[in-house]
């Protein structure tokens, strides 16, 4: 028998060699310096912020604190200039004005008796508005003793009412003190308005 031709063997072909894959680099971790630095400048830059609101804030209550009485007691006079014989003194009280967000400096405010007793530094100081219906109250020297020229109000030296007396109460009386400053005694005068027509002395906002 003939012999049949076995076929050739299949030859695996070549693999022509393939370029390396370039690798994606990997994203740099920050440095923690940079974000700390980073939050703190969010940090700076939320109270750059927050600190020209809070000071609006503060000039815009600055008149409501005003007229809720949160002042200071004011200089009325020196006490050389108040003799010591008993008689109350006319004074008047210089003050800062506030109308609405508008601020007067060193208007007249009001006026107020000073009264120091014979050998005595302790001043007593009364409102020159009388308590009935506002009018300012006169002192009359030679009655010693204080008229309202609106009606037949009379009050004592020391404020007390003369009755009969259509006013509700007798003159309102003030704090008062004696302090040093600048080497002189000064009188200073814790200065309030009060309400009109009432028993009782109630300040006005």
């Amino acid at each position: 028998m003939d012999e049949i031709p076995l076929a050739p063997a299949p030859q695996t072909p070549k693999l022509r060699p393939t370029a390396p894959v370039a690798k994606a680099p990997l994203p740099a971790v920050p440095p923690r310096r940079g974000f700390f630095g980073k939050a703190l400048a969010v940090v700076i830059g939320s109270l750059v912020g927050v600190v020209p609101v809070a000071s609006g804030l503060a000039v815009f209550l600055d008149p409501l604190r005003r007229r809720q009485g949160l002042h200071e007691p004011i200089r009325v006079a020196t006490l050389d200039a108040l003799p010591d014989d008993g008689m109350p003194r006319l004074f008047p009280v210089i003050a800062d004005r506030d109308d609405a967000w508008t601020r007067y400096i060193n208007q007249p405010v009001g006026a107020v008796y000073l009264r120091r007793l014979p050998g005595s530094s302790t001043v007593q100081a009364l409102s020159a508005t009388c308590p009935h219906a506002g009018c300012f109250v006169e002192l009359k020297e030679e009655r010693k003793q204080f008229q309202c020229p609106c009606h037949t109000s009379a009050f004592q030296l020391d404020g007390q009412r003369v009755m009969p007396c259509v006013a509700p109460r007798g003159m309102d009386e003030l704090k008062c003190e004696v302090v040093t400053r600048d080497k002189e005694q000064q009188v200073l005068v814790d200065y309030l308005n009060y309400y009109s027509g009432l028993a009782e002395k109630k300040p006005k906002a």
